[in-house]
């Protein structure tokens, strides 16, 4: 039988994992995306220039502004899930003040963090659950 401070300690791991797994994914397909933007342009500004008259753009710019609201609303989750992981790593952040590589720190802190939240709050809920 879990105590409830056992049963709140597992939660808050559970919680806060999956707070830092979501904004690190979140990191990772918006830099993948970006990446795969800037590649698309630099093809197509390849492609503009073999091909004397055409237009780089293409069909790939119809469309644009629709979904705007569903955009804003992501945002504002992306926001708070950017805000939440912020607070949440920041004590690990001196772990990664040298490097310039924002994919080194992300990475490091989102991996020093599990440990402690993941590993450590999950220890101590375990502990807590076999002395009581």
């Amino acid at each position: 039988m879990l105590s409830p401070v056992a049963r709140f300690l597992r939660f808050a791991s559970t919680i806060i994992c999956l707070i830092l797994v979501a904004s690190f994914a979140l990191f990772a397909i918006n830099e993948t995306n970006s990446a795969s933007a800037h590649q698309q342009q630099i093809l197509d500004g390849e492609h503009a220039r073999s091909a004397p008259g055409s237009n780089a753009n293409g069909a790939n710019g119809a469309g644009k502004g629709t979904g705007s609201a569903t955009a804003s609303h992501k945002s504002s989750i992306r926001k708070a899930l950017d805000e939440a992981s912020s607070t949440l790593t920041s004590p690990f952040s001196d772990a990664v003040a040298g490097s310039n590589s924002e994919w080194a720190k992300r990475g490091v802190t989102l991996v020093l963090a599990l440990a402690v939240y993941g590993f450590g709050l999950g220890f101590l809920a375990r502990t807590i659950r076999v002395r009581a």
